[in-house]
């Protein structure tokens, strides 16, 4: 039996360049959902503030379900599901055989539907939080909507936002993990592969339990500088 350090070595005798590879996947895939995230989160909460009873419904609706199914579920879903429905197209259209979509998107797809469940909520808050005093001044001055969005909603939406998104991204970041079962070599599933081949499962899942820890670290690190930065000048009390 190898020990860690010799396990855990660069080049063709140790895994570590294969390991470091599945921690930047993690990153980049969690990078990726967060965004998507974000985007759908930000559709739903101005959803939930607008005046359309069917757009609240929608906005509704969307966090409702997905805040109450199990993440891997939608992961299925959207990956075992959506292949399914691809491979059924293709066959209408005559090509044989089973089709299969891009783990990558996938996953990051579901990640980012589910975590933008839970940036509505941070979003819709910190639209709530902003000053009616503002708004209505804005208004009264003659602002467009998109001026008065670009100048008074968002620098201070971002400002409210940024501890509640902060954790929508540890969320995403550790939820990256269960993408392993569509096949993307991330670093939970480049643990079972390696433990796999090694028999010493040990040293993998610890290895990425340490990259997890150091990945959320230095992120929730950037997080609470960025935090800092969108409160200068803001007086506290």
């Amino acid at each position: 039996m190898l020990s860690y350090w010799e396990l855990m070595r660069w080049g063709d005798q140790g895994w570590a360049d294969e390991m470091a590879y599945g921690a930047l996947l993690t990153l980049a895939v969690s990078a990726q959902a967060f965004v998507l995230g974000l985007c759908f989160g930000t559709l739903a909460a101005f959803a939930k503030l607008s005046s359309s009873r069917a757009a609240r419904a929608v906005a509704d609706g969307y966090t409702t379900v997905l805040r109450g199914i199990p993440d891997l579920l939608v992961i299925y879903l959207l990956y075992f599901g959506g292949s399914g429905v691809v491979t059924s197209i293709a066959e209408a259209l005559g090509h044989d055989g089973f089709v299969e979509i891009n783990p990558f998107f996938t996953g990051a797809l579901a990640v980012g539907i589910v975590s933008g469940a839970y940036s509505t909520e941070v979003i819709r808050g910190a639209y709530l939080a902003i000053a009616r005093g503002e708004i209505e001044a804005a208004k009264s001055v003659g602002m467009s909507p998109f001026l008065m969005f670009r100048r008074i909603l968002a620098p201070q939406i971002l400002r409210y936002a940024l501890p509640g998104l902060g954790n929508v991204w540890q969320l995403a970041l550790k939820e990256s993990a269960l993408i392993s079962v569509t096949g993307l070599v991330e670093i939970l599933r480049q643990s079972v592969v390696g433990s796999g081949s090694t028999k010493q499962p040990f040293d993998f899942y610890m290895t990425a339990a340490l990259a997890f820890l150091v990945l959320t670290t230095v992120t929730g690190w950037l997080f609470r500088r960025a935090e800092a930065w969108s409160m200068r000048g803001v007086r506290r009390d």
